[in-house]
């Protein structure tokens, strides 16, 4: 065997690239230009996506609801002021990012498969496996999966939101932060709660529309009930054209007359419309003012 020289060795790989180039280079580079073209057009589509998302989701000048919310129900009550805006805010801005996710693994996940095309992998398997995994990881993360699917749907409906008084079973108190995972409020002893949403079975809203102020005061057997009435309805007027009840009471109040009747006497109910969030300072209120006007009236509880 005759022995080649370090010249001809490298003349021989020279050739042998260049034919390889030569057979294989045109499709190598025609594919790599295809692979930056959709990772290009990949970056592109879902920056654009991004930017949209972000102009639906930003609240207009003067706290306007922002476009991804015009379709949808809102039940934020005027009442709450200044967290409307957070509240709205805080909604789109969740939205938007699942939104933002869905849109980055749509795309990305696409080009990934494009990509795999043009190296010539048949993608048939990685689906089967991909629908299988997804299977397996649906099960592993149920709790998770409808924790979010809670969550989302509590944002579109609108059920509640920063700033409402909610009872959600769990926990009552003051709603300080909603996401799609878990939703944070405070109680009235300052504990902060964090509830899954997945876990919510009801929700009881006292910040929507409207709230009821329910004032219940005792009488003595044998007290004249047209008379004790008569006080209650004169003074119940005069306090809810005063202040500071005059901005919270949003309707006539109504003397609704005997409530129950007790070992102790008879209960007489008052109620009146507020604004939401405000039934219980009103009740406090109409308490101190009316028991004093019964007692000077001569009316007295045993």
């Amino acid at each position: 065997m005759l022995a080649t020289s370090p010249v001809d060795d490298a003349a021989n790989k020279t050739a042998q690239a260049v034919e390889f180039f030569e057979k294989y280079g045109p499709t190598i580079l025609a594919g790599a230009i295809k692979i930056v073209l959709i990772l290009i057009a990949a970056i592109i589509l879902r920056a654009m996506l991004r930017k949209v998302i972000d102009r639906i989701t930003t609240p207009g000048k003067e706290g306007k609801k922002p476009g991804l919310l015009k379709p949808l129900r809102e039940r934020a009550p005027q009442a709450l002021g200044n967290l409307i805006s957070e509240r709205r805010e805080q909604r789109a801005r969740t939205i938007g990012s699942v939104l933002k996710s869905i849109v980055t693994i749509l795309i990305f996940g696409i080009a990934f498969l494009e990509v795999l095309i043009v190296v010539g992998i048949n993608i048939t398997p990685i689906l089967t496996s991909a629908g299988i995994l997804g299977v397996a990881i649906g099960f592993g993360a149920q709790n998770l999966v409808k924790d979010f699917l809670a969550g989302m749907f509590m944002l579109l409906e609108d059920q509640y939101g920063v700033g409402d008084v909610v009872d959600l079973g769990p926990a009552t108190g003051t709603v300080e932060a909603v996401a799609l995972r878990t939703t944070t409020i405070r109680d009235t002893g300052g504990t902060v709660w964090y509830v899954r949403n997945g876990e919510i079975l009801r929700v009881g809203n006292s910040s929507q529309g409207f709230a009821v102020a329910v004032v219940d005061l005792p009488l003595s057997y044998g007290a004249n009930l047209a008379e004790a009435t008569q006080v209650l309805e004169t003074r119940v007027a005069e306090v809810a054209e005063k202040d500071p009840l005059k901005s919270d009471i949003t309707a006539k109040p109504e003397v609704l007359g005997v409530e129950k009747f007790t070992p102790e006497g008879i209960t007489l109910r008052v109620t009146v419309k507020t604004r939401p969030g405000r039934q219980w300072a009103v009740q406090r209120n109409l308490r101190a003012q009316l028991m004093p006007a019964l007692e000077e009236a001569g009316f007295t509880a045993k």
